[in-house]
């Protein structure tokens, strides 16, 4: 878990998703435009119906001021951006390159190996407490996530947990794909990042980038649709 100061490195123009297997390369390199735009996900979460019973802080010493936000087919946050290097070791992402680097992830591969944060987009939520647990909501690990930035939208998984205070956190995958700086140490963005984590969603097996583009993008249809329906049923 990252709670560091970061800075926000600038975040390409286009709306891109990546598509290419991940096994095959170091990072998501290859990109097709998303049937969901960043602006359609983001007019869906304009409103917080509050779900956690307190706030979380993007870092350790920074205000308690975002909470855990939901809706019928989903979990939210607007928060920072922290940069998860945790789990298998790679030349991205060891204990060189990060100083709190931690050789293991909160959920694992099919093959029983930690996650790789440097191939695997996912992101961290907080462990279980009396704050909020993600588990009451329909979630766990490979659960499908939106994550937004500017006009990119990255799908991920739910793939690690990290303190039970503190919110914001992707991998270093998510984060390049994001147009984010990756740098485990220093990188990241401050602010400006949404999390849209769709209940009963799983991707099996969790390192499967592909299945988890294909299934977000269901759910993301499913999600602007429905918020759609919602408010016609709450006009008519």
């Amino acid at each position: 878990m990252r709670v560091q100061s970061l800075t926000l490195a600038a975040a390409s123009a286009a709306l891109l998703v990546p598509t290419t297997p991940l096994a095959a390369q170091p990072h998501p390199a290859a990109w097709r435009e998303s049937t969901v735009s960043a602006a359609e996900l983001l007019a869906k979460v304009r409103e917080c119906t509050p779900v956690s019973r307190g706030r979380y802080r993007s870092d350790y010493g920074a205000p308690a001021n975002i909470p855990v936000c939901g809706t019928r087919d989903a979990v939210f946050w607007k928060a920072d951006m922290d940069i998860d290097c945790d789990g298998r070791p790679g030349p991205r992402c060891n204990r060189r390159t990060d100083p709190y680097f931690a050789a293991s992830t909160a959920y694992a591969q099919s093959d029983g190996r930690p996650l790789s944060a440097e191939r695997l987009p996912f992101i961290v939520v907080p462990a279980p407490s009396s704050r909020w647990d993600y588990r009451d909501h329909g979630i766990g690990g490979g659960s499908v996530v939106a994550v937004v930035h500017r006009d990119r939208v990255q799908y991920a998984v739910v793939g690690d947990t990290g303190p039970q205070g503190i919110i914001g956190e992707a991998s270093y995958a998510t984060a390049k794909a994001l147009g984010i700086r990756a740098d485990p140490h220093g990188g990241g963005a401050p602010s400006g990042v949404t999390y849209i984590v769709f209940k009963k969603t799983k991707v099996s097996p969790i390192e499967d980038h592909a299945a988890a583009v294909t299934e977000g993008e269901r759910a993301a249809r499913r999600f602007a649709g429905a918020s759609e329906r919602d408010g016609r049923e709450l006009s008519g």
